[in-house]
Formats: C-alpha cells, structure tokens, sequence
C-alpha cells in the first residue's frame, strides 16, 4: 500500500494546484491576458520535456541496464508506444484546440459530437493531464520497487512538485475561458478543477498495474514520457507560440526546463 499511498499523495497535489489555479475565476472575470497565457504555456512544456528526460527516460534507461538489458530499446520502444497511446486519444476523443490559421478562434478535433463548446475545452486539458499523472505514479513505483530508495521518492516528490506547479497556471488557463463562454463562477471552478481529476486516477492504477509487472518499468517510464512529449510538441508549444512575440513563449520553455531540472537534480 505504501507506493500507491505515496502516489496518491504526489498526484493529489498536482490535483489540489489544479483547484487552486482554477479559483482564480472568482477573482477574475477577464481571460488570462494572451502574453501571459503563452507564458504558462510555454512553461508548461519546459517542465514536462524535463520531466521526460531527467525524471523517466534517464531511470527507464538506467533500469534496463540494472537488469542486463540495452538501455536504449525500452527506452525508444515505450516511447514511441507513448507517443501513438496519445494518438490514438488525440484522434478519438472530441476536444477543442486553437485554430493555428486563425489565432483566438477554436477547432474541434476527435470524432464529432454534439458536445458542448465547454466540454470540449475541458477534455482539450484532460487529455494531457492523463500522463501526467501516469509520470509520478511511475515515480513512485520505480522508488517502491527499489526498496523505498529515500533517493528516488525524492525524485519522484521533485516530479510531482514540478507538475503542480505548471497545473496552478493551467487551472486558471481553463477556468476563465469557460467562465467567458457563459458559465457561472462556480461551474466554471468546478469544470476546471475537475480536468485535473484523472492525474490522481491514472497515477494511482498505474503503481497498482506497476506492482505486478516490474520487469516492464523501463518500458512503462518511456511510454509516459512518449505521452508527454507528444502534448508538448502536439499542444503547448504551438499554442504557446501563437500571436506576435512568440519569444515570450520560448522563454516560458525555457523557465520550466531550468526549475524542473534544478529540482530533479537537487532533489534526486
């Protein structure tokens, strides 16, 4: 129990700065200013690339070679597995992504519903929110099966700290447009927060499913960090650079990729 306790603990925070990203709509009536949007964005992205790198390709590589393997095949071989998991998602599931021909306006993606514009925003933010979770309860198993390595729980608590803090930001990112499409304070709260909810749900059954099958964990790290390099370069990045001055968004990247690798390396 101890692993999915702690797994639950690391994806319940990345949850609870969801909340508190997404309150921001009772203080605030008005869409994030475009400039600053592109900057949450942007930072987004950087801690996420980080996170793929320090905190679940460098372990699934290093645990291969643990166990006699070649580092690189789990590696590249979960990785890619992630990256089509996504796929598949991104081309099912109907959500709302910005118009790159017509920055500001919306296109729907997935297969066509009668969805609302509102729930198709939010699943747009569910979508990525589903390896970011599966990242930290990665984490965490990886620590629970190496003993309870204190090492690697404070790699993993360093990953969940790095995802809360891009959440806060992403909270508010999907509160006030909701609340700007007509929604009431407290529904546009409740929808934003609630988008979030999957990361303590995947991050969870992900360290149950880890537990029985520990000789694919190489494989299971890279296929999250295929996932979440596929939100990256599909949606953050592109949406972060939309507009003039798209140089606020790579400094954005930028931020996130230096404060995520300064925690991981610090902490782990």
């Amino acid at each position: 129990m101890t692993p999915i306790l702690w797994a639950a603990g690391g994806t319940g925070f990345t949850f609870l700065m969801t909340t508190l990203g997404a309150s921001v709509v009772f203080f605030f009536r008005r869409e994030v200013n475009q400039s600053v949007q592109r900057v949450f964005l942007g930072f987004a992205a950087g801690v996420m690339i980080a996170a793929s790198v320090w905190s679940l390709l460098i372990p699934a590589i290093e645990e291969a070679e643990a166990k006699g393997g070649i580092g690189w095949i789990p590696a590249a071989g979960g990785f890619l597995l992630g990256v089509l998991f996504l796929i598949v998602l991104d081309t099912c599931l109907p959500h709302l992504h910005p118009d790159m021909s017509s920055p500001g306006l919306n296109k729907a993606e997935g297969i066509s519903s009668s969805w609302k514009r509102t729930t198709l925003l939010v699943m747009a933010v569910t979508l990525h929110n589903i390896p970011e979770g599966m990242a930290v309860g990665l984490a965490f198993a990886l620590a629970a099966q190496h003993g309870g390595d204190p090492a690697l729980y404070t790699s993993a608590m360093a990953l969940a700290i790095g995802i809360g803090i891009q959440n806060f930001p992403e909270g508010a990112a999907i509160s006030l447009p909701l609340r700007q499409e007509g929604l009431s304070a407290r529904k546009a709260f409740i929808k934003g927060s609630l988008s979030g909810i999957v990361e303590p749900v995947f991050g969870i059954l992900t360290v149950m499913a880890a537990g029985g099958i520990a000789p694919l964990m190489p494989w299971l790290l890279s296929f999250a960090a295929g996932a979440m390099m596929y939100v990256v370069v599909e949606e953050l990045i592109p949406e972060a650079h939309l507009g003039e001055h798209s140089n606020i968004g790579t400094l954005g990247v930028m931020t996130g990729f230096l404060i995520m690798m300064i925690l991981d390396v610090s902490l782990g």
